[in-house]
């Protein structure tokens, strides 16, 4: 089974009387967004922030590119999709379900809500009773099959930057109460932070993207018998990373990373399935 994804895109309402900001926009997302639907996998998910603000205007603006071709997209929802409008709002015009498991033979995945709805202040993230209770059955009902969890906000002091102020689901917050029972594999995708990492800890591996703004890059996932394969792909092309330069110095709510890229470590990687020493 494969899986393509995407960390924070941020796709911005823009003040058009900015001298090539209009064309610039049009050029990354198309660009990008083409490419990213190109390659052929079972699910193609977003990490959140897929808007820059969560207006109107923005998801509708974004979901026009992503419906170009007919793929089963999912989009785990970000802060920054939820400043302009109330989650329930959100969801209706995306068609998304707010968190949810899918369960195959290969693997289950499980979608978290991890943002805080209109909150400008603090953009850290939050899961409330209910979905923990939900999630907690999911980890339990995965038994010995590698689980793979899509969320915005990292598990607090795991991947990098994690450990800030709101740069994770709040530390008061026990993830570890839950992870801690699962049986096997378990892999946590995140992003937020915008810089790569890819941190392993017990029997989990964190595996954080950074912007795509930042870096024209996303990640492809094969899950086989034997292993899941994480691996990077960079969207190589010098019109896109100065169209992305256009957009990320003239617009709000989003500050550019130089050092988002991680080392190799921290973009790829391969996660065993079947115990060293096993026989087949």
């Amino acid at each position: 089974m494969k899986v393509v994804l995407i960390g924070d895109l941020h796709y911005p309402a823009i003040d058009e009387t900015v001298p090539g900001l209009f064309e610039a926009r049009a050029n990354f997302y198309e660009c990008f967004i083409d490419r990213f639907l190109e390659v052929d996998a079972d699910l193609h998910v977003s990490l959140g922030d897929l808007t820059n603000f969560g207006r109107y205007s923005e998801l509708q603006g974004i979901y026009t590119h992503l419906k170009r071709k007919e793929k089963n997209f999912i989009h785990v929802l970000g802060n920054h999709d939820l400043y302009a409008q109330p989650r329930e709002d959100v969801l209706k015009m995306t068609g998304q379900a707010r968190y949810h498991s899918i369960s195959t033979d290969e693997a289950v995945f499980a979608f978290l809500d991890t943002a805080k709805e209109m909150d400008f202040e603090d953009w850290g993230g939050w899961v409330d009773e209910e979905q923990l209770q939900w999630f907690e059955n999911v980890v339990k009902e995965s038994g010995s099959k590698p689980l793979l969890v899509f969320a915005h906000h990292p598990v607090f002091n795991t991947t990098k930057r994690s450990d800030i102020d709101k740069g994770s689901i709040h530390p008061s917050i026990d993830m570890w109460r839950i992870l801690d029972q699962k049986d096997g594999i378990g892999v946590y995708f995140n992003g937020h932070t915008h810089v790569d990492s890819i941190v392993r800890q017990k029997n989990w591996t964190f595996v954080q993207t950074s912007a795509c703004l930042d870096q024209q890059a996303f990640r492809h996932i094969d899950i086989t018998s034997e292993e899941i394969i994480v691996q990077a792909i960079d969207v190589k092309n010098n019109s896109l990373m100065e169209s992305a330069a256009v957009i990320y110095n003239n617009i709000k709510h989003f500050s550019h990373n130089p050092i988002a890229r991680g080392t190799d470590e921290d973009r790829e990687c391969r996660i065993p399935l079947i115990p060293v020493g096993s026989k087949n």
